[in-house]
């Protein structure tokens, strides 16, 4: 008798960021090889790229990808360099009434283009995890939503896939993060595959997929950046190379095969997370 085949959620990050990026989001997910997105609603572009996300309802899980980091944060107002957003999470963190502001903007346009509350808050650069920008995050979303709360992404990576980078990315928050979420019984996705240095080339991304895929416990979150190239006008993409091997990967047969393989089912995390459960 066959195994059960293993739940993974595939996410791809940074919809609305530029074209690139949402032409391969929408090509992907009609492929059948994303099960969730999430929109950098900052973005101009993003009250129109809503709309042929809204033809895909129901097909992939389409969230928030709060964003306190990015250009477009930056010239909202509330945004710093990623570097410094670092130091000021380590020093201090966030004021919490000034990222309760900047969150409840990003919900508000997010619903206001997406038509319905997101069905997951995961964050650009994980800042989602950030001191005093985690606290207001979960508040919010407690209060808003109910018992249909998003799920959230903790930004950890499984046994056997940590690496500097990633230890850096938890560090950050991801165990104060889960404990909070926990306390206020939201879902979400406690474990975070794909993270990598963008480097490497396609065949090093297939090389890296196959372990992630064949490493990953079930119900772990795959995050993944595929884009084609910035259209003139959308300003640089500082990992543009890396979103097109991503694409290239990602749409193949190749990964098809992986999944194969490996016994993975790509699944929505909405039918998958339940509250937070206790860290281990």
């Amino acid at each position: 008798m066959s195994a059960l085949p293993k739940p993974l959620v595939l996410c791809a990050d940074d919809y609305a960021q530029h074209a690139g990026v949402t032409q391969a989001v929408l090509a992907l997910a009609d492929a059948g090889r994303l099960t969730a997105t999430s929109a950098m609603v900052l973005s101009p572009r993003w009250p129109a790229d809503a709309a042929p996300l809204r033809e895909r309802r129901g097909r992939i899980d389409v969230g928030l990808h709060l964003d306190f980091t990015s250009d477009f944060a930056i010239a909202t107002g509330h945004g710093l360099p990623l570097g410094a957003a670092m130091r000021r999470a380590l020093l201090g963190g966030f004021d919490p009434a000034a990222a309760r502001t900047a969150i409840e903007r990003q919900l508000d346009a997010f619903e206001a283009a997406w038509g319905a509350p997101p069905d997951h808050v995961d964050g650009h650069q994980h800042v989602q995890q950030f001191a005093g920008i985690r606290q207001p995050l979960v508040q919010l979303l407690a209060r808003r939503y109910g018992t249909r709360a998003p799920w959230l992404r903790v930004s950890r990576a499984p046994v056997g896939q940590r690496t500097p980078k990633s230890r850096v990315i938890a560090t950050l928050g991801a165990g104060a993060l889960q404990k909070i979420a926990t306390r206020a019984h939201l879902p979400c996705a406690s474990a975070l595959s794909g993270i990598y240095d963008f480097n490497g080339g396609q065949a090093g991304y297939a090389q890296r997929m196959a372990h992630w895929l064949a490493a990953s416990p079930a119900g772990t979150l795959l995050m993944c950046h595929p884009g084609g190239p910035p259209a003139t006008g959308d300003g640089t993409d500082p990992i543009a190379g890396a979103r097109q091997w991503e694409w290239a990967h990602l749409a193949s047969a190749a990964f098809a095969a992986q999944c194969a393989t490996a016994g993975v089912e790509l699944v929505r995390g909405s039918a998958l997370y339940a509250p937070c459960p206790a860290r281990p």
